[in-house]
């Protein structure tokens, strides 16, 4: 799985999807407003230093404290009850306790509806992340979390206190008019964050495609009572690798990121950095944290999410033991980002795992503990930490006679114990056990090398592809045409059966009555292409050739991983390997509705009768119509995609015009005249008109 722009833009064109991220926008941007606004109401209510310290973490703690008691309860409730309503309500219900906080102005009022507003958060929060799977196909699950996580995380905390820092001068400046305001300095700030809560609230009511498992099973089922849905759910998370693994790598992650906020400020103290550089060091880990959520599957393109969420922590945990061991402030810098990037990859990936591998009756459970555990652990950071610190002190070192400060020694220790769990939460959850990983890591971060030689040698390779009857042999034939009236040279190859060993090859794939399984079909087809590329197309891409391919890489990823529903990672994983990570650089897709392509197939003067995949169902051949289509979605700047009903000529003049574009961009030759031409005489190097080069 591959989030890009291209599967963000795709997820975004979801409507019920779209109108789910909205709301998530709103709630985390209400979230985060109500932590501001809450905690300097707090310090405002109280009186003295002392005072107002106690009456802030007061406000923090009471926030807090819902989450270990009421987790587990509401993600049973999440699956037991209707999702939409449950945030809808839940919503109505902050939206008036944020509401009562500034009508009332006591601190009394402030810690009750602070209390009440995280238990009713706890409600919200599983019913969306429960629902994510359920709007979206199962293929864009880590875009959609990336987005809402990126949103929560990155975006909203930033608006917020842009938000909060206005609406505090807007105030200031109204208190000079009207006494309310000189009392009560975050009112307009609560007021507006209720408001998100309001419309939030409106805006789930349109989201008529979330439910849950209550509202899509028989109504005469009688439904498991919470008691047992919950007992149910420990007994999943106990028995269940994948939840341990997840458990264990994200108490090591996130003990991880609470020890360099609990430790920070003694920390940086010990490097000689003030109040500056702690800012710089809290900032610099939810920097990287939103950096890895945003970048952290693009680094790793093809690793399978079960293992680079045990690697991610590992990577997390060393940059923290690093850390430890820095000695200025700007070293120590570049390290926390690692850590925060480490968090944000195994989160995502952590969450993309529980969406698409858990089922519904039991996500909202997984994912209540999940997120409660996050924040138990960060309480028992904070809270620990400091007091760590405080015991261990300036500890003198035996035999160099030097001192070294407990923050150095916490972090260490931290950072050691987070790698360790990582390592744990790899070997549970690692589904690739026989393939090395550090060839894994390698073959996803490498790049394809033989598109840095198709550049400098001027060849392009173009894939047609489409369903059965979408037209490809004629569009190529076309284009083949045009391009060597044009002076450049083409060669046109298809797949199965270019060459010798591939006929062979296609006899067995196509012509036979022998029954071939999935995984047959789809090692034969990667032989195929193996030899197709090695013998045709490698070598006239390396002479500066254009190539014009019928069908490629994705034709497999959609007849194979989609029609024959193998997984599609192993599709995609089996052919990069056969192809050595060769990608076109336009792939033209002719989309065609399956029952008009197969009946122009069955129509042709020279069809021979169908061929073994042409006599698949209507609904294989629908799952492929779709697959392509996926395909082209995730990718868009990759793909041409036209109607394929359209008027052959129409669709050969817009098929040049994008292969024209991608043409321009090959390097010109050099011109080299002929060695007696005279130098009087000697024209510039030519350019055609259409931007080809001869």
């Amino acid at each position: 799985m591959v989030s890009g722009i291209g599967a963000v833009r795709g997820v975004l064109k979801n409507t019920p999807f779209r109108r789910l991220w909205y709301c998530t926008g709103l709630s985390s941007l209400g979230d985060w407003l109500g932590l501001l606004a809450t905690t300097a109401l707090a310090t405002q209510l109280a009186t003295g230093y002392q005072a107002q310290n106690y009456a802030l973490g007061a406000v923090l703690v009471v926030r807090l404290i819902p989450s270990a008691v009421l987790g587990p309860l509401a993600g049973a409730f999440a699956d037991r009850f209707d999702r939409r309503y449950t945030m809808i309500i839940t919503d109505l219900l902050r939206f008036f306790l944020f509401m009562w906080i500034p009508l009332t102005h006591s601190l009394t009022v402030l810690y009750v509806a602070t209390f009440l507003i995280e238990c009713v958060g706890l409600f919200w929060n599983p019913a969306k992340d429960a629902s994510v799977p359920n709007l979206v196909r199962k293929d864009q699950i880590e875009a959609a979390n990336q987005l809402s996580l990126i949103t929560t995380y990155g975006l909203t905390p930033v608006a917020a206190a842009a938000v909060f820092s206005l609406l505090a001068l807007i105030s200031k400046a109204l208190a000079t008019q009207f006494g309310f305001f000189g009392t009560n300095q975050v009112g307009l700030a609560l007021y507006l964050n209720a408001a998100t809560f309001l419309v939030g609230a409106i805006t789930v009511v349109f989201i008529r495609e979330i439910s849950g498992p209550h509202a899509r099973t028989d109504p005469s089922e009688r439904q498991p009572g919470l008691w047992t849905m919950l007992r149910e759910g420990a007994h999943f998370i106990r028995t269940t690798g994948l939840i341990r693994g997840i458990i264990f790598g994200i108490l090591g992650a996130f003990a991880a990121g609470g020890a360099v906020i609990g430790a920070g400020k003694t920390y940086v103290g010990s490097l000689g950095g003030g109040d500056a550089a702690y800012g710089m060091l809290f900032g610099t880990v939810f920097v990287g944290l939103g950096l890895g959520m945003a970048f952290g599957p693009r680094v790793a393109r093809e690793v399978s999410r079960r293992r680079i969420f045990g690697l991610a922590i590992v990577f997390s945990g060393i940059c923290l033991a690093l850390t430890a061991v820095m000695p200025h402030v700007a070293l120590a810098i570049i390290t926390v980002f690692g850590v925060g990037f480490g968090a944000g990859v195994s989160y995502l990936s952590a969450v993309t795992l529980l969406g698409a591998e858990i089922s519904d009756d039991m996500r909202g459970r997984i994912f209540a503990f999940i997120q409660s555990l996050v924040r138990v652990v960060l309480i028992l950071a904070l809270a620990a930490v400091p007091v760590l610190v405080g015991t261990i002190g300036q500890r003198k070192l035996p035999g160099i006679g030097g001192t070294v400060d407990g923050t150095r020694i916490v972090l260490f220790v931290a950072g050691t114990l987070a790698a360790l769990a990582g390592v744990f939460a790899y070997r549970q959850m690692d589904d690739r056990g026989k393939v090395p990983v550090l060839a894994d890591l390698m073959t996803s971060l490498r790049r394809d090398s033989s598109g840095r030689r198709r550049l400098n040698s001027g060849g392009v390779l173009i894939a047609f592809e489409g369903g059965e009857g979408a037209g490809k042999s004629s569009q190529i034939r076309r284009l083949a045409e045009q391009l060597r009236a044009d002076g450049v040279a083409v060669v046109e190859t298809h797949e199965p059966g270019a060459t010798p060993v591939g006929a062979q090859i296609r006899k067995l794939l196509l012509e036979t009555e022998t029954p071939i399984s999935p995984r047959s079909e789809a090692l034969l087809f990667a032989a195929d292409r193996a030899h197709h590329v090695a013998t045709i197309i490698r070598p006239a891409l390396d002479n500066g050739e254009v190539v014009l391919t019928d069908r490629f890489v994705d034709s497999s990823l959609a007849y194979q991983g989609a029609g024959r529903t193998l997984s599609t990672d192993e599709v995609k994983r089996l052919s990069r390997w056969a192809t050595e990570d060769l990608v076109p650089d336009l792939t033209v897709l002719l989309d065609i509705p399956p029952a008009e392509g197969l009946a122009r197939v069955a129509s042709r003067a020279n069809h021979g009768g169908p061929d073994r995949l042409e006599r698949e169902t209507i609904q294989f051949h629908d799952r492929v119509r779709q697959s392509f289509r996926w395909l082209a979605e995730s990718d868009p700047n990759r793909y041409l995609v036209l109607d394929a009903t359209l008027p052959v000529e129409e669709l050969a003049s817009t098929v040049l015009i994008a292969v024209r574009g991608v043409l321009a961009l090959r390097p010109r030759p050099p011109f080299e005249p002929p060695a007696d031409a005279p130098l009087a005489n000697l024209p510039n190097a030519p350019r055609p008109a259409s931007g080809l080069t001869p």
